[in-house]
């Protein structure tokens, strides 16, 4: 869909995704109006006054004359937006959204939009940060991140040109995956690591000297748990909804742990060597694959 003009897109949630996406669309020229909703009316002002969105609403009827809608709420209350807005889709709006689950957010557009759901094109934009809120929004959130697509069999092939196109022109790379291998794949690499920087930064700060060790905390402790000042409501709907993923990988994550803590109980200095070079390794060859 070259030369994409949207007259009206519609953004539940100005947030970090959800403000940088209406950035990209007017920094490309391809929206001539956008409307805000939110349950926070601070963060909806701020947002107009940030210039990320042209206007802001409360009535969900608000999507009757959008040619675009995006969904970028924690998953938790996706289902809640979309059965406001299925008895005021028009056929020609396309509705998306950015949740970091999809199984569910499918199920639930089955199950909200009805017989729009076919104008439901499932997404995730991979370029989340610690930070939220709209302050945190920017036009070039978006350039040479990836964006994953879980299409619906009964997508019209214009629904998914003009969700394809609204992504790159924000600059992203689109990848296409079935919604259940989207959930086990981002369960190893995202939703593990959240769930483990959260619960170290816990265990740390539930501990008899926490202060104590927080104040000797530096460089690595920082760095390992830098997404633990990620959105708290979001990863808790994001662990629930993948629960039967991120255990299957928190499962593997305890045998690894396992094979460590009985390195460490035989002092099998050799042992811990190899386990660190070959993570050293991968972890290096990944970086590579980054640049």
């Amino acid at each position: 869909m070259a030369g994409l003009r949207l007259n009206t897109v519609v953004i539940f949630g100005v947030g970090l995704i959800g403000g940088s996406f209406a950035l990209g669309l007017k920094a490309a020229g391809a929206a001539q109006r956008v409307v805000g909703l939110g349950r926070n009316p601070a963060n909806l002002q701020r947002a107009l006054e940030l210039g990320v969105i042209d206007a802001a609403g409360a009535d969900p009827a608000i999507v009757a004359g959008a040619d675009l809608v995006l969904i970028a709420t924690p998953v938790g209350q996706m289902g809640r937006i979309m059965q406001a807005i299925a008895p005021h889709l028009a056929a020609r709006t396309v509705v998306t959204d950015g949740g970091s689950t999809k199984q569910d957010v499918v199920a639930l557009a089955y199950s909200k939009l009805k017989n729009r759901v076919n104008q439901f094109v499932p997404g995730h934009p991979i370029a989340g940060a610690e930070h939220s809120g709209v302050a945190a929004a920017k036009a070039d959130l978006f350039v040479e991140r990836k964006v994953v697509l879980t299409p619906l069999p009964g997508n019209s092939a214009r629904s998914l040109r003009m969700v394809r196109a609204a992504w790159r022109v924000c600059g992203a790379n689109l990848f296409r995956m079935q919604p259940a291998e989207h959930d086990r794949v981002f369960a190893a690499v995202s939703h593990l690591p959240h769930l483990l920087s959260y619960a170290l930064v816990d265990q740390v700060a539930r501990h008899p000297n926490g202060k104590q060790l927080f104040d000797y905390a530096a460089g690595g402790f920082r760095d390992f748990t830098r997404i633990a000042s990620s959105h708290p409501e979001m990863w808790r709907d994001i662990c629930v909804a993948n629960r039967k993923a991120i255990l299957a990988e928190l499962g593997g994550y305890q045998r690894e742990l396992a094979e460590v803590k009985q390195l460490l109980k035989t002092g099998d200095a050799a042992g811990l060597e190899q386990l660190f070079t070959r993570a050293r390794a991968a972890r290096n060859k990944w970086l590579k694959k980054q640049q």
